[in-house]
């Protein structure tokens, strides 16, 4: 008896559906180096007349567990702009401007629905940051993964001007730290959330201290910080996106050598989806903010006399900032007051 692919659990029909929708989306993104379009073996990107002396700067990143939330909720537009934005945020903080970005979604089998609606997002995340969707892999692995799931990973790459790049190594002590308003829990520590929300209450909960469902909360798509940065690039010393590991672990990789950071606690808006987990899970506030941004998605570290401006462009970019604390000699590490 012949056997087809289809058969096997793998719907090439399905694939070119999926793609067929895919493409006017991409479209949306197109701006200046774009070349060609979206079907050929790789992305074509010319960067031209773009830099003088230009530096690249890539990054990987995925949507983590956050996606588990997605699949209770039947919910898939917001994990694209989650993936979009990990990526470009990780990318910006060293000063580089997102020019392309691919995605790799892998799944079981393939819902052209699904995969459209995924890429919307990556789309809407693509346009807020400026960079183009340069192209992708949608994989469809039967048996590898359960049907209704998924998974979901991206690539950015940004570039500026040589002497644009935000490195620790400017920082000095007496600079100020400021801190950028976070959306919610953006796309990291969802096992420690899961684990602590979910044994207590559905994704259907309406819980009046957010405002909205639990789910809807916890769909929340992360703060993409892009006009932000470039347009306060030439103000800073440098930058750390806070993704996993919280405070602890990313504001230090923004700092040389001899230094550390004070944070005011009280400085710092912790958003009331952190102060859920911490009072039902009995998590203490060190390890609290040692997992999640608690109300801060990226730091910017600058000279005190730039603060008020550096604070200014972001408000006036719609993303509440201040300033949290203060750059010290020291042997490292980040102190919480």
């Amino acid at each position: 008896m012949e056997s087809k692919y289809k058969e096997a659990g793998v719907d090439i029909q399905a694939g070119n559906e999926a793609v067929r929708r895919i493409i006017p989306l991409a479209r949306m993104t197109q701006k200046e180096g774009l070349s060609g379009s979206i079907g050929g073996f790789g992305g074509v990107f010319r960067l031209g007349s773009l830099f003088k002396r230009p530096v690249l700067v890539a990054g990987a990143d995925g949507v983590g567990t956050k996606l588990r939330i997605a699949f209770m909720m039947g919910v898939h537009h917001t994990v694209g702009i989650d993936c979009v934005a990990m990526n470009v945020n990780d990318v910006v903080v060293q000063g580089a401007a997102p020019l392309f970005f691919l995605d790799y979604i892998a799944c079981g089998s393939l819902s052209p629905d699904v995969i459209e609606r995924i890429v919307s997002g990556v789309a809407r995340g693509c346009i807020e940051s400026g960079c183009v969707l340069l192209g992708g892999e949608t994989a469809e692995m039967p048996g590898h993964y359960p049907p209704g799931e998924y998974d979901l990973a991206g690539f950015a790459v940004g570039g500026c001007e040589e002497d644009e790049l935000l490195e620790p190594a400017s920082v000095r002590p007496g600079d100020v730290v400021i801190g950028l308003a976070s959306s919610g829990l953006h796309s990291n520590g969802y096992s420690l959330a899961r684990r602590v929300l979910l044994t207590r209450m559905s994704v259907e909960t309406y819980v009046p201290e957010l405002g909205s469902t639990l789910g809807e909360a916890m769909l929340t798509p992360t703060r993409i910080y892009v006009k932000t940065v470039l347009e306060a690039r030439h103000l800073l010393r440098s930058a750390a996106h806070i993704t996993g590991g919280g405070f602890f672990e990313n504001i230090p990789r923004a700092l040389p050598p001899g230094t550390g950071v004070k944070l005011e606690r009280k400085a710092i808006q912790v958003l009331p989806i952190f102060r859920l987990i911490q009072e039902m899970g009995a998590v203490d506030e060190r390890e609290m903010f040692h997992v999640f941004n608690m109300g801060i998605g990226m730091v910017l570290v600058a000279p005190a006399q730039h603060a008020d401006v550096v604070v200014s462009i972001s408000e006036r970019h719609g993303v509440a900032a201040s300033v949290i604390g203060d750059v010290v000699a020291s042997d490292g590490g980040v102190e919480l007051c």
